[in-house]
């Protein structure tokens, strides 16, 4: 049996991701096949080349995304994103989807031509770090000659390369749309920024009808994409909610179980 896992973007709340993962393995859920975006792109492609979630938690704690050193110079973006490479090839020696342990998704947008690609073969860690590249802060990473950004731009939640390949999909969430009173919107930019928050975050729930599991953390709402102090916390909601969750669908998780014992 074949048991997708999309993670979506959400930046530092993607440590989330990792909570869910330790959650999955302890009811002895081990998806065969991943796809991910941004930070759901990274945690992806670390489970899918068989790194432990302690291990993932670490590289979250410890890759420095905001000193100085990364920023970019003559360049459309504030951080030099193929200043990571080097980070990356630590945990990916060989630089190639094919070198994975599990099937593997990424998506990113070209910056250009305004169209969504999809990663699967080839080299690894320049689409991942595309993947992530948040727009207006990293730079645009060029892959055989096309540059790409954050994946999320057009997609946040990639479960379609999943669909065709897979007979169950769990999804994680970790952009919940914030609640909000009508007083904070306060000026022209937060009303167009709600708005785009708005259409983000629909066009990715639209989508939970077709997993077999979802988990969404709520709180996550409350903290930011760039909260990079927070890791610890955001890591244990991914994991506290997913444990609720498995506990409180029982059928589910016990199809899930018994499928993959038998894959």
């Amino acid at each position: 049996m074949k048991i997708g896992l999309v993670l979506s973007g959400g930046g530092a709340k993607g440590a989330a991701h990792i909570g869910v993962i330790k959650a999955l393995e302890e009811y002895n859920i081990f998806p065969t096949h991943i796809s991910g975006t941004s930070a759901g792109a990274i945690v992806g492609a670390l489970y899918a080349q068989g790194i432990g979630w302690e291990e993932m938690l670490n590289f979250f704690k410890t890759i420095p995304i905001f000193r100085p050193s990364k920023y970019a110079r003559s360049k459309p973006g504030f951080i030099n994103t193929e200043a990571f490479y080097n980070s990356f090839k630590h945990f990916f020696p060989e630089d190639n989807f094919k070198a994975l342990k599990k099937p593997l998704f990424v998506t990113a947008t070209n910056i250009v031509d305004g169209s969504l690609k999809i990663f699967s073969k080839g080299q690894l860690i320049k689409p991942v770090l595309a993947s992530a590249s948040f727009p207006g802060v990293f730079t645009p990473t060029e892959i055989n000659g096309s540059y790409y950004i954050d994946g999320g731009t057009i997609n946040n939640f990639p479960i379609e390369p999943l669909k065709p390949e897979c007979d169950k999909i769990v999804g994680v969430y970790v952009n919940p749309l914030k609640k909000i009173n009508i007083n904070d919107l306060k000026h022209s930019y937060t009303v167009i920024e709600r708005a785009y928050r708005i259409k983000a975050a629909y066009e990715s729930t639209t989508k939970f009808n077709d997993c077999d599991l979802i988990i969404c953390p709520e709180e996550l709402a409350n903290f930011s994409v760039f909260d990079m102090n927070k890791i610890e916390t955001v890591f244990n909601l991914g994991y506290t909610t997913t444990k609720k969750i498995l506990m409180e669908q029982e059928a589910v998780v016990s199809n899930l179980k018994v499928k993959t014992a038998l894959k």
